[in-house]
């Protein structure tokens, strides 16, 4: 699945530009015009990419860069007017990634994107070790792999980043808030429903038997444990 992209600006037409542009990309768009919208939509998507106008109606970007950096290291690109060298001083030390000034090539956007997402995924994988291996089960995150025994098993993008934090903390209890927020994101932490319906999709991806599992073990009135070795 293409990483989801959050766009945060208040301008029409630049949003209308952006959407055709990203998506034509294939990347998945989720939009807002506020900054308190922006806030909602990335607790509620938790996106893989922010781009982010600092000139919005209700708050000034940079606070909205401080309430980000608070529980997210997503990529976060800024797209401003403001073209002085403080302002951009300002939003890269509040936590933004990169800056471009408005107006920008449309080339130079989407190369920043790519180099931005490159760097998160190898970040992801530079986490923890390459490959981690647990029984019958792998993991590759640099190659973005899951498998059992030697079957590759296909995962959905959530599928997968619930797979990876499982596979992390392998013998370890988490609870269901903590695996919420590390997968779904903060306004996910009471939706243990979510967890459930996830956790049955990955017993009958891996588990022999889903319904004894060997692996991935419920941990009643508490989470949920990767059975280790």
């Amino acid at each position: 699945m293409m990483p989801l992209i959050l766009i945060v600006e208040d301008d029409r037409q630049m949003r209308t530009y952006l959407q055709a542009t990203l998506t034509d990309q294939l990347f998945r768009i989720v939009q807002a015009e506020t900054g308190a919208d922006g806030l909602a939509q990335a607790n509620g998507h938790n996106p893989d990419f922010v781009i982010l106008d600092l000139g919005l109606p209700d708050m000034d970007g940079l606070e909205v860069i401080t309430k980000l950096r608070e529980w997210t290291t997503v990529p976060l690109l800024i797209l401003s007017a403001r073209g002085r060298e403080d302002a951009k001083i300002a939003a890269l030390d509040a936590g933004a990634n990169d800056y471009l000034t408005k107006p920008f090539g449309t080339g130079e956007l989407l190369a920043r994107i790519r180099v931005w997402l490159r760097q998160a995924d190898r970040s992801d994988a530079d986490s923890t070790s390459s490959v981690l291996e647990v029984g019958d089960l792998r993991i590759d995150f640099a190659k973005r792999l899951a498998f059992v025994g030697d079957r590759e098993v296909r995962l959905t993008r959530t599928q997968y980043k619930l797979f990876g934090t499982l596979m992390r903390n392998a013998g370890k209890i988490l609870s269901h808030e903590q695996i919420l927020f590390t997968v779904w994101g903060p306004m996910y932490t009471k939706e243990t429903q979510y967890l459930r319906v996830y956790m049955g999709q990955l017993r009958q991806k891996f588990e022999k038997d889903p319904a004894r599992p060997r692996y991935l073990m419920t941990e009643p009135g508490i989470g949920y444990r990767l059975r280790g070795k």
